[in-house]
């Protein structure tokens, strides 16, 4: 693949590759596994909540693929044929394991990261498990379509709920105006315009590589079967567990008495 470009051919990917392709113009990229036999998992907004983005794109049905747009009910992890998922678009391959230096020159987010992968059975495992048990709510910043491909990828989950989650074209949604906004007061010490744009896209590379997922320190590996418990979809029912326990022993205790 080349710098400036992951684009690749259908021929070229194989089961276990992150695939992404980008919408409205370029205006953003939604990305998936490719899990072999032209059939790509891939995580959306949930179809009875929510509006907008990969959600809206999905198509009603598919007169080639029987089983494309296969989902759970309410769950936001969608198998689709790979024709589906491009919806016209191009193809591209999301590049793992790659070198400082080739993060940096990757000058958009969502197209790489240092963190290297799995091999292709447990990406696939991950992928598939998710399928048939969902991977929590979708959140645009936090828990969108590249983090759930870099999940599968990788197995890392970030040990903080709050803020930015692994994804970087998130990443770089944030970073770019973080990056001009630091950088204009420089336009009091730097005279030129050029010094200030150089300046500005520093700090946005740095932005960038700070929350890339193989550099932060704020991850941790989080098995598949665990994963529930670790994103917190399990909490209402613990809580509930929790209470129902109490309730009973309280119950027990007035039966002694008795």
């Amino acid at each position: 693949m080349g710098l400036l470009s992951n684009r690749v051919k259908r021929s070229e990917i194989k089961a276990g590759d992150h695939v992404y392709t980008y919408r409205a113009v370029f205006a953003y990229s939604h990305h998936g596994i490719f899990v072999g036999g032209n059939k790509v998992v891939h995580f959306t907004r949930d179809c009875e909540t929510g509006s907008g983005d990969e959600r809206s794109e999905l198509p009603s049905s598919c007169t080639t693929c029987p089983d494309c747009g296969f989902r759970q009910p309410k769950s936001g992890v969608v198998l689709s044929c790979l024709d589906c998922f491009l919806c016209n678009g191009v193809l591209y391959r999301f590049e793992y394991g790659v070198t400082p230096t080739i993060f940096l020159a990757k000058v958009r987010g969502g197209t790489c990261t240092t963190a290297t992968s799995d091999g292709p059975d447990t990406v696939i495992h991950r992928a598939m498990y998710l399928l048939q048990n969902g991977f929590g709510n979708y959140d645009v910043f936090q828990n969108n379509c590249e983090d759930f491909a870099l999940y599968c990828k990788t197995g890392i989950l970030m040990v903080e709920k709050s803020g930015l989650g692994r994804s970087g074209q998130a990443s770089s949604m944030i970073g770019a105006p973080l990056a001009a906004l630091l950088a204009s007061p420089l336009k009091l010490l730097i005279p030129s315009t050029v010094g200030v744009a150089t300046v500005t896209a520093g700090m946005y590379c740095i932005s960038r590589y700070a929350t890339d997922i193989g550099v932060r320190t704020d991850v941790v590996k989080v098995a598949v079967e665990d994963l529930a418990v670790n994103l917190g979809w399990m909490d209402g029912l613990q809580e509930a567990f929790q209470e129902n326990e109490a309730s009973s022993a309280n119950d027990n205790q007035v039966t002694n008495l008795d």
